[in-house]
């Protein structure tokens, strides 16, 4: 990826489930005071026999031995699908009725009792922690996209937190809200954090801080910050509405949305580095990169 580097884990104490690479084979550990300890399953299966089972498996991990070999992290998902809740922050709703040919659209999904929701990614899409995100070269307004991510288990119970880069073309959207898919979903288009912190051992997440920072030769151009209590909606009545006639055997992980929009006059560039902070969740830092046009 020309020009992109990267980034060091910047979580690499956090405690939670964290994939690795060890010996050429992908393990899922549990993080704890800056050791790894394996479990005996893969995070798809832990998911699919719920919640309750995955904290025994945990447990169990945790009185293992901690691996004492080199591991490389890996993304955080091994077969869950990504899913996005779009629009739920007045500041979201606002940005796109300002930015879009039928701006009414977003206003009437901000009130609607059924939310938006969309796939942004299939497990194999999503790149390891601090890798770079790509924006489109057919678009000429770019920008990051802060995010609290839950993730569910097949039952539909939140068993932790990433935090995640939403990465969106708002000139593609703007032009139509059909062209939705085109604008949020291409290679390179999300960033997740390394490590799944377990929502037993989470602080409040509905109250959490979500910080933005973009960065341009050394400057900072932009920071930015919001609390999820900003959201219209609750966790529980996206959850459901996900689930609602699609299951979800492995799991998933679910983006709820972003409070937090840089102004017009802002878009990103390649060699930009982006830093976004989830209140007791993590930190996800990564530069931004661009092929030829297309």
């Amino acid at each position: 990826m020309p020009g992109s580097t990267l980034h060091e884990h910047p979580d690499a104490g956090r405690d939670g489930l964290r994939r690795v690479l060890v010996e050429g084979a992908p393990v899922l550990t549990v993080a704890r005071a800056g050791a790894l300890h394996p479990l005996d399953a893969s995070l798809a299966q832990l998911l699919h026999v719920g919640r309750e089972r995955l904290h025994q498996a945990v447990d169990r991990a945790l009185q293992r031995p901690a691996l004492d070999v080199p591991a490389t992290l890996l993304a955080p998902v091994d077969e869950q699908e990504v899913w996005a809740s779009g629009v739920t922050y007045r500041r979201s709703a606002t940005a796109r009725v300002e930015e879009s040919s039928v701006g009414d659209v977003y206003e009437l999904v901000y009130e609607a009792q059924r939310p938006e929701l969309f796939l942004k990614a299939p497990a194999a899409r999503v790149p390891p922690p601090g890798a770079p995100l790509r924006i489109r070269a057919d678009s000429s307004w770019d920008v990051p996209e802060p995010e609290l991510a839950l993730v569910l288990d097949a039952n539909a119970r939140i068993v932790g937190y990433l935090a995640a880069d939403d990465v969106s073309s708002r000139s593609i959207e703007g032009a139509n809200p059909l062209y939705l898919p085109q604008a949020k979903v291409y290679d390179d288009s999300l960033g997740l954090s390394g490590t799944i912190v377990l929502a037993r051992d989470a602080g409040d997440a509905d109250a959490a801080a979500i910080e933005l920072e973009i960065h341009r030769d050394g400057e900072r151009i932009f920071a930015g910050e919001t609390s999820v209590s900003e959201m219209k909606r609750s966790f529980e009545e996206l959850v459901a509405a996900l689930f609602r006639e699609l299951s979800f055997p492995a799991g998933a992980v679910l983006l709820t949305g972003t409070g937090v929009v840089p102004p017009d006059e802002i878009t990103l560039q390649a060699g930009d580095r982006v830093r976004i902070a989830v209140e007791g969740v993590g930190v996800l830092e990564h530069d931004i990169y661009e092929v030829g046009s297309g």
